[in-house]
Formats: structure tokens, C-alpha cells, sequence
């Protein structure tokens, strides 16, 4: 996770970082997501960023302990908020891809069935609704846990509800 902090320090995409050490993107995802790196791979990091080499090899994984992907480097809060900005990304991702999809299945749905436009009485004609509230209802459920738009469902819920399961507090 210090390969993410540097790369957002000095404001480089993922893409740019992979141009500009030589490595692949997936490999850069793969090492920000905690997962080992090769030493030809971390030479090349640190030689990017300008930092010691130990500096990235002292944060790689012990593939033997239980905290595999724990970094050595961040604070709790860091590694919280990495993980709810990695959240919020594919979200917009989703988002995204919700927009262009719909919109190409409305297009659709208007060239091969422009009868379906002209009144109430062909509602059942149109189709694209139904993909629409679907998909749409799943982003709605997403957005309102990632926003933390159902407070009763927030982490002091959460904490209470294992606290009840354990029958102790935390």
C-alpha cells in the first residue's frame, strides 16, 4: 500500500505509473492491493519514486503470518480510507457503465420498437424498464451502504450486533 500512497503523493494514475516504471497496470493494481511483488518489480518502484529499496521490500507481505496484507507504513485510518476510496471507485465505475448501457438499450428500444413510445396503452412494449429499475434498484442499495445513507445500518449497528453475538462488549 506505500506503492499507492507514493503514486497518489505525486498524482500519477495507475497507467501512469505502469509507463513509467515499465510494468503492467494489473501489476500495479495486484502490488497495491497488498499482494507480494517481485524484487525486479519493487527495484523498479523505488527507482521511480527515488526511494530506498528496503524501504518497499520492508512492506511486503510474510506470506506466512496472518496479516498478508497489512501494511507496515499506514495508519489504520490510511488503510480504511484507501479501502472506502477503492469502494467509491468501482461504485462510479458501476455508475458508469449503468449510464452507457441503459442509454444503449433505450436507443434500442426506440429504433426496434418505436410503438412503444407512442402511448400507455404499449407499455408492455417497453422492455428497457425493466433492466433499468433492476439494475438501477442494486446501484441504490449500493450507494446506500457506501454513503452511509441507512444510519441504522452504520458501523455502530454493526458493533452492537456483534457485541450481541458475543454476548461481550468488543
Amino acid at each position: 500500500m506505500l506503492v499507492q500512497k507514493l503514486r497518489l503523493q505525486y498524482g500519477w494514475s495507475q497507467q501512469q505509473l505502469a509507463e513509467l516504471s515499465g510494468l503492467s497496470v494489473r501489476t500495479i493494481q495486484r502490488i497495491e492491493r497488498g499482494m507480494p511483488a517481485s524484487t525486479e518489480t519493487l527495484k523498479s518502484l523505488a527507482s521511480i519514486f527515488e526511494i530506498d529499496f528496503n524501504q518497499l521490500s520492508s512492506e511486503q507481505p510474510d506470506m506466512n503470518s496472518n496479516d498478508t496484507a497489512r501494511g507496515l507504513k499506514h495508519s489504520p485510518e490510511e488503510m480504511l480510507a484507501f479501502a472506502h476510496v477503492r469502494k467509491l471507485k468501482a461504485f462510479y465505475k458501476q455508475l458508469m457503465t449503468y449510464v452507457v448501457v441503459i442509454g444503449a438499450m433505450v436507443i434500442a428500444n426506440m429504433f426496434y420498437m418505436p410503438h412503444a413510445w407512442a402511448g400507455w396503452k404499449y407499455l408492455p412494449n417497453w422492455w428497457v424498464a425493466w433492466p433499468a429499475l433492476i439494475w438501477g434498484f442494486s446501484l441504490l442499495v449500493w450507494a446506500s451502504a457506501l454513503f452511509d445513507v441507512l444510519p441504522f445500518l452504520g458501523p455502530d449497528w454493526e458493533k452492537r450486533q456483534v457485541e450481541k453475538r458475543l454476548g461481550r462488549p468488543l
